[in-house]
């Protein structure tokens, strides 16, 4: 991987080069750098963009011991950008967080306190999956940019058909899509794992529908390899992902990035079902003229 020194002798620009000073410009930095990154920079990165109230307050050692990486890899990550060292990229982010809402931990460790502080056996097991599962909610509320919710409920709105694509842990959250937009009056089909036929089926896709990508890291090769291909024959993406910096970010007309936040045994899937659940909740709005709360049919209804 090169770095900026090597870009800076090329153009000339050694001794003019200024790395970001705000936030915004050092995401964008890395979001531009992050398909050259080798593996450990990319997860570097990662850890950066989904944890910036963590990066602003913690030290690198206790940084580099969460990612499972050397703190000097942070080092010579934070020069590889341009700065001096790990310090000097820290100070970014904590001029950001004067301004920033509660992270992740912050508000899990407030919800535990509601919740009765820390508690033993399989109820301690409920509590602390609660709090967790709410501070993911939190956050997902906070983040949600608006005009992406109102975009995402045109195209879903819009298209003829909606495909439906997302493995392993994600297939959940489709499976809930299917059933709510088929009960929508939508035309909706699953490009289903078994039988190896999701390719086959996406290629029936046009630019009259839309493909909903669900997927999450390690984001399963086939569901990246559909979401390109129906991408490169003009078929808008609507995508709900970990990251800003996932392999939907360039493809995705729309992308809803949920941070995934490690638990001791699995990864929840509230907020991304919450998502899921507003965006039909918003399609339905929009096809029930009749000034209503928005309905979603049931089969055994009365």
């Amino acid at each position: 991987m090169q770095d900026w020194r090597d870009r800076a002798r090329r153009t000339g620009q050694m001794a003019s080069y200024q790395p970001p000073e705000t936030y915004e410009e050092l995401i964008k930095l890395i979001h531009d750098r992050y398909d050259d990154m080798s593996k450990s920079y990319q997860k570097i990165a990662l850890y950066l963009t989904q944890n910036p109230n963590d990066v602003a307050v913690l030290s690198v050692n206790a940084i580099g011991a969460k990612c499972g990486i050397h703190a000097s890899s942070f080092v010579r990550y934070a020069q590889s950008l341009g700065y001096k060292g790990f310090k000097d990229l820290q100070a970014v982010f904590q001029r950001r967080l004067t301004t920033a809402a509660p992270g992740f931990d912050a508000r899990v460790r407030a919800l535990e306190s509601e919740l009765g502080g820390a508690r033993e056996g399989e109820i301690g097991f409920l509590a602390d999956l609660v709090a967790r599962d709410v501070a993911s909610l939190q956050e997902l509320l906070a983040s949600v940019d608006p005009g992406q919710l109102a975009r995402a409920g045109e195209l879903l709105e819009g298209a003829d058909t909606v495909y439906l694509i997302g493995q392993l842990r994600s297939a959940p959250v489709v499976e809930l899509l299917r059933y709510v937009l088929t009960m929508l009056g939508k035309r909706t089909v699953l490009l289903d794992a078994s039988g190896g036929l999701a390719t086959h089926m996406a290629r029936a896709a046009r630019a009259t529908d839309v493909l909903f990508v669900v997927s999450f890291r390690f984001y399963a090769t086939e569901v990246v390899n559909v979401a390109e291909e129906t991408a490169g024959r003009g078929v808008p993406i609507l995508a709900i992902t970990d990251s800003t910096l996932s392999p939907y970010a360039k493809l995705a007309e729309v992308l809803f990035a949920v941070p995934e936040h490690e638990y001791t045994f699995s990864r929840s899937l509230a907020a991304p079902m919450c998502l899921a659940q507003a965006l039909c909740v918003a399609l339905a709005a929009r096809l029930q003229k009749d000034g209503g709360e928005p309905r979603i049919p049931v089969v055994t209804g009365p």
